[in-house]
């Protein structure tokens, strides 16, 4: 059964569910910066993702990106999967822009995060509901 790391969920805020992958706004206001975990037990690395489902994470990774970019009006988009601190196999999708907290640098460990307020959740929920796809299932809010 899928759970989401202890650590993402102590620093994210649930969105909804692609097909595939979960979708976490990360608490920190600095950055539009969002999250992707496939919903698949025990996964840490995306070769351990069976072919149907590496493609699957892409084109969920590349919908969102293209939609935030969009809807965001980003300068850059930056897409990464690391896990060095969280194991837990997620892709992170950020929105840059020029004037952001930390350009050009990575945005891990610049700033401290800021967390958003609960107006700002409602504007961006609702800028992505206009933004994703049909297949998109929103947590409630």
């Amino acid at each position: 059964m899928f759970a989401l790391d202890p650590r993402l969920q102590q620093d994210t805020l649930p969105i909804g569910d692609f097909p595939l992958c979960r979708l976490l706004l990360s608490n920190d206001s600095n950055y539009p910066w969002f999250i992707l975990v496939p919903r698949i037990e025990g996964i840490s690395e995306v070769f351990q993702l069976d072919v149907a489902d590496q493609q699957r994470l892409w084109q969920e990774a590349t919908a969102l990106a293209q939609r935030l970019n969009e809807s965001f009006v980003a300068d850059k988009m930056n897409i990464g999967a690391l896990g060095n601190v969280v194991s837990q196999l997620h892709v992170h999708v950020i929105v840059r822009k020029r004037d952001d907290a930390a350009w050009p640098a990575p945005v891990w460990g610049k700033h401290p995060a800021r967390p958003y307020t609960e107006q700002q959740v409602a504007v961006i929920r609702a800028r992505l509901r206009e933004a994703l796809p049909a297949d998109f299932i929103f947590v409630q809010d």
